[in-house]
């Protein structure tokens, strides 16, 4: 039985604005704006953090403002490599393996979040290492600085009309529609405009609960510790509350998102690593467990030390 959307899906197109150049089109979509903005309002936060030295262990901030700047193209490069890899690796590996020259292909789609972290884990841990910085007082840098990023990308998510929820009856469901690449495959009227199929069944708008919970909740969370509660004098604790509150958010909201559709395959065909339907374990779940368990590590850890110069 279809079930009827309550919601109306806002009609808003991928692109921004595009522009055609000697026969070239160029187009600004939401989803490069959500990064730009997320990395932009991350590093202005973690450079206003290390103007405030008093809030950091023995009343030394970690790195210099220019420091900062020169750790961010290295965090670009982190996520958008691990991204990716994360993506080929995590999601459906036995594709790439049989067509190597679309791994780098970012430009058609598919990025990872959890990829993403590992390759900013890795980029900040060299970083740090090669400019003497204490490692888990730029990991908690980082951590504050990341909430901003996911609540835009999952708005932008939304706006794509991608990542959505499970079939529902709940007053805000909302069929989602399609974005028409090629009428004559897809049978849609107009390459480049969303069409529906007519045979849609509305969902959860399951990218603004994360927007929601991973975005805003947890940013605030992460702020109220640092700016009310000293946090960042327990070198690790922010970066701890920010792994188990990822994970945990994530993990729940798995129970209203559909599951990524890579699995696919005969005998597993939505998407569940373990199991099936409301029972059932998805990749994003199991992804986000080794996250809670290290971020409890890191809390525990935390508060066991004593504060520095508080």
């Amino acid at each position: 039985m279809m079930m009827t959307a309550l919601m109306k899906y806002p009609d808003l197109s991928p692109d921004i604005f595009s522009i055609s150049l000697f026969g070239i089109e160029f187009a600004l979509r939401w989803y490069a704006l959500a990064y730009i903005a997320g990395l932009l309002i991350g590093w202005r936060l973690i450079v206003a953090l290390v103007k405030r030295p008093a809030l950091w262990p023995d009343n030394r901030a970690p790195m210099t403002p220019a420091q900062v700047e020169d750790l961010l193209t290295w965090v670009i490069l982190g996520v958008v490599l691990g991204g990716r890899l994360g993506f080929v690796l995590f999601y459906n590996p036995v594709y790439y393996l049989s067509n190597p020259a679309l791994i780098l292909a970012v430009w058609e789609g598919g990025m990872s979040f959890h990829g993403g972290l590992i390759g900013v884990i890795v980029a900040a841990w060299i970083f740090a290492a090669r400019n003497a910085i204490p490692r888990l007082s730029a990991a908690d840098a980082l951590a504050i600085a990341t909430p901003p990023g996911l609540f835009f990308g999952r708005l932008a998510n939304f706006i794509n009309s991608e990542l959505w929820g499970r079939p529902s009856d709940v007053p805000w469901a909302m069929k989602f529609p399609t974005m028409c690449s090629d009428p004559a495959y897809q049978g849609c009227p107009v390459a480049g405009e969303w069409f529906y199929y007519g045979s849609e069944i509305a969902r959860h708008p399951s990218q603004l609960y994360e927007a929601a919970l991973e975005g805003l909740v947890l940013g605030c969370i992460l702020l109220w510790l640092v700016l009310r509660r000293g946090a960042l004098k327990h070198p690790g604790r922010v970066t701890g509350v920010f792994f188990a509150g990822y994970g945990i958010a994530r993990f729940i909201v798995e129970y209203f998102r559909q599951p990524d559709p890579q699995f696919v395959s005969s005998d597993n065909p939505i998407g569940f690593v373990i199991g099936q339907g409301s029972v059932g374990v998805t990749m994003g779940q199991l992804l986000s467990l080794p996250m809670i368990a290290l971020g409890g590590t890191l809390i525990v850890i935390s508060l066991r030390r004593e504060p520095r110069s508080s």
